[in-house]
């Protein structure tokens, strides 16, 4: 039997479309929305500062922003999750670009990576980038009333994601502008390091440094083709602790294990291959298929089978 004749390699349903309520992208937009109206509802907050007493925004946001403080007090480190479905309710824009981003390019990168990958790119984005902001403002001393909140930095990661799978795709910069994804990427980084580097001299008060690292997982994570669902449940296979009681002597068999070694690799090329489709194949990749597939067809003409 030849190896694309296995059960797991068939043509699979099609994927619900990217605008069902299914869709990981579209649950995360309802979210944001219904946290942001809700915000609405809640009283208005300040905060006493050297300069007097400012208006933060609302009570919602308030709590469920990630403060300077939020790195000393275990008790709310939920905060780092909960600030990326929190916006201003001050700025309408500030949701409705983020929004808007989201919509036009998170549903092909969910669909590329697949819902549960990308719900776990999406959180893990969200954590990161609030733990780099945290630890680096409150190394340098920053006031515990200074506080950020916004989906802001994994939308970054998500136009990061989507300019190096679909480089070479149309995008309209502004709905107006036509330019390839790349470059629009290139672009979106380089402008949020611009604002890093002068930011707070021009008086702005957005965590550029955030949006950076978000953009900086996502380089990261394509790069180095990591997979988060595989992780998180227990699928990848950890070095064994030296601690461990050995296990009883077995007869060694190379060939046996070779072949189970190889039929590993095929299930996990296969499952590649489900993911991010047949082109995403290294030349390592398509020969390890090649040589499972002569082997399954010799024992289909008699070759040894056990």
């Amino acid at each position: 039997m030849g190896i694309y004749d296995r059960d797991y390699y068939r043509q699979a349903s099609p994927a619900p479309p990217s605008y069902a309520p299914r869709s990981v992208v579209f649950v995360l937009i309802a979210l944001n929305a219904a946290v942001w109206l809700a915000d609405f509802f809640t009283p208005e907050t300040s905060q006493h500062t050297p300069f007097g007493d400012i208006l933060t925004g609302r009570w919602l946001s308030d709590h469920l922003g990630v403060h300077v403080y939020t790195l000393t007090h275990p008790l709310l480190w939920w905060q780092y999750l909960t600030y990326g479905f929190t916006h201003s309710p001050l700025k309408f824009g500030h949701i409705l670009g983020n929004m808007l981003v989201l919509f036009f390019l998170g549903r092909d990168v969910e669909q590329f990576y697949g819902s549960k990958e990308f719900l776990r790119l999406y959180l893990t984005m969200v954590l990161f980038a609030a733990l780099v902001w945290n630890i680096a403002n409150k190394v340098a001393g920053d006031p515990d009333y200074v506080m950020a909140y916004g989906a802001s930095v994994a939308i970054a990661g998500v136009v990061v994601l989507y300019a190096l799978n679909f480089p070479h795709r149309t995008l309209l910069l502004f709905f107006v502008i036509p330019m390839p994804a790349w470059l629009l990427g290139a672009l979106v980084v380089g402008y949020d390091i611009y604002g890093a580097m002068f930011g707070r001299s021009l008086g702005s008060n957005v965590a550029y440094s955030m949006h950076l690292a978000g953009a900086a997982f996502a380089f990261v994570y394509y790069w180095q083709r990591w997979n988060l669902t595989r992780l998180t449940e227990g699928r990848i296979r950890w070095p064994r602790s030296p601690f461990r009681r050995k296990p009883r002597l077995k007869v060694h068999n190379p060939e046996q294990e070779a072949e189970s070694e190889l039929a590993e690799e095929v299930d996990r090329v296969l499952e590649k291959i489900s993911r991010q489709g047949e082109a995403s194949l290294t030349a390592k990749e398509r020969r390890t298929l090649e040589a499972a597939s002569r082997e399954y067809q010799r024992r289909g003409k008699g070759g040894k089978t056990d």
